[in-house]
């Protein structure tokens, strides 16, 4: 599906179909031509109500305001109902709201999110007819917008939408292919972008560098581990990012097995590394100015023989032990190991993503992300840029007691708290031991496990992958790069 730009009116554009945003709730604006027939069907405007007059080939969609995501939610809302017609041309107009070209960004991404299908394993896929959209300059509030703020916005908001979508399909995937050594070939075709360069490691260098937690997890699999580093360095570049994400392809709990019923969709438990390779893309087709490293702790946690236990001590990287309390706290472990990798990178912003705990999904429901870390403003800013990007957050603050939960009489700490409260917390703060001091401030934990994978729809989003995390650090790294230019100045 192409999404193109006109500088004509949105009545010279010829369209199988005409989208209207009604955001007066009197429907007085010159694009709704149709106001005794939508009083008369009852239609009130509300967000994501949408009302399609087939004789007038028009979809009107209600909308509460012109803030971004409100436009996300009406956009996805018009191309659901488009799909449901043989329609292969759309045409709408634009909708300004604070920066020009903000909304056209928020409108490519939300086509690109909401166009998302995934049908790999289906023997019969659902056919579309759409085939192109146009967003016609022609505004709602006729500020002029143009062409070139168009077009560069509709480019940057389908970068996005591509990225988000590229981390949906390889959560997606089954896990039966989509194992560590089939990241490893994601990874490596990630170095067809400029300036994009993948190195895997296998279980030889783990040993070598001491990542016995990472080892540990893997014990049980018969697919071999890989640590995987991808770089992203342009030319002369500002800052050096570096992602971390989890990577376990399949989590059956090791030895401390889950329930059937929870190990269904735990072929999720990869989104954290899905994220951090989808957020590198984005910002190497973004041509972003920053030096970005994506770094995946791949393997499963199977069951077998060779399966660590609980009351295992574990060595990591960093020359710290770990008592193990439970086999399905898992995710921490590899990330203890990766952390401490990621450091010798000398990072100046370290963000870890990762499906850590049901704990955050019970404190802060399906849909949003936890943020934790040291730096209060760190986590301020990363919250704020995220209600730009549609994405939820919310901040759980650490503290010093549920520190000492996590307290072992046999090694340096448990890898799980000694309290059933507060889990999403107190798994951020074992990460905490791996991280040195001189970058506690510079470091941010993300718990996905609530919005990575759904069961069901919601808002522009698909049930299954949703790609958690990739908007919302795309949208924080475009601002930093916009504010330090602007600095420059």
């Amino acid at each position: 599906m192409k999404i193109e730009i006109s500088n004509k009116l949105l009545h010279e554009v010829e369209a199988d179909i005409k989208v209207v945003f009604v955001v007066d709730k009197n429907f007085e604006h010159k694009w709704v031509e149709d106001k005794e027939e939508l009083e008369f069907l009852g239609f009130k405007g509300e967000s994501e109500e949408a009302l399609l007059l087939p004789h007038k080939k028009t979809i009107y969609v209600g909308c509460e305001n012109l803030e971004p995501d409100e436009i996300r939610l009406a956009c996805a809302k018009a191309l659901t109902q488009t799909k449901k017609t043989k329609a292969k041309t759309l045409k709408i107009g634009t909708y300004s709201h604070e920066c020009p070209g903000t909304n056209i960004k928020a409108m490519a991404e939300a086509f690109g999110l909401a166009d998302y299908s995934f049908e790999l394993y289906k023997s019969k896929k659902e056919p579309t007819s759409l085939e192109s959209i146009t967003i016609c300059t022609d505004d709602y509030n006729g500020v002029g917008v143009s062409m070139e703020t168009a077009t560069k916005a509709i480019s940057v908001g389908t970068i996005i939408a591509e990225s988000t979508n590229f981390a949906k399909d390889l959560v997606n995937t089954i896990p039966f292919e989509m194992n560590s050594l089939k990241l490893e070939e994601v990874a490596k075709s990630l170095e067809s972008i400029e300036n994009v360069t993948c190195k895997a490691y296998g279980k030889e260098f783990l040993e070598e560098q001491g990542m016995g937690a990472f080892l540990a997890v893997n014990r049980a699999s018969h697919i071999p581990p890989r640590l995987l580093h991808v770089s992203y360095k342009p030319k002369n570049a500002t800052k050096r990012v570096v992602y971390v994400g989890k990577g376990l392809t399949y989590d059956t709990g090791g030895l401390s097995l889950k329930p059937g019923d929870y190990m269904v969709s735990m072929k999720a438990d990869m989104s954290g590394a899905a994220a951090v390779l989808a957020i590198l893309q984005g910002a190497a087709k973004l041509q972003l100015p920053y030096e970005i490293h994506a770094i995946v702790g791949a393997t499963e946690n199977a069951i077998g023989p060779e399966a660590y236990k609980p009351d295992d001590v574990l060595v990591a990287k960093n020359g710290k032990t770990i008592e193990v309390r439970n086999t399905d706290a898992e995710g921490r472990l590899v990330l203890a190991d990766c952390l401490c990798y990621a450091q010798e990178q000398k990072p100046d912003l370290l963000i870890d993503m990762a499906t850590l705990t049901g704990a955050c999904v019970v404190a802060l429901g399906e849909y949003t992300t936890g943020i934790m870390g040291h730096s209060e403003s760190l986590k301020n800013e990363l919250h704020v840029t995220s209600k730009k990007s549609g994405e939820l957050t919310g901040i759980l603050p650490f503290n010093r007691y549920l520190k000492k939960l996590l307290k072992s009489s046999i090694a340096d700490m448990s890898n799980i708290s000694s309290s059933r409260y507060g889990g999403a917390i107190t798994a951020g703060l074992f990460l905490s031991n791996f991280i040195e001091d001189e970058y506690k401030d510079k470091w941010l934990h993300l718990d996905i496990a609530g919005p990575a994978y759904v069961e069901k729809d919601w808002g522009y989003n698909q049930c299954g992958g949703t790609g958690a995390g990739v908007r919302m650090n795309l949208y924080w790294l475009i601002e930093q790069s916009k504010n330090e230019q602007n600095c420059e100045k």
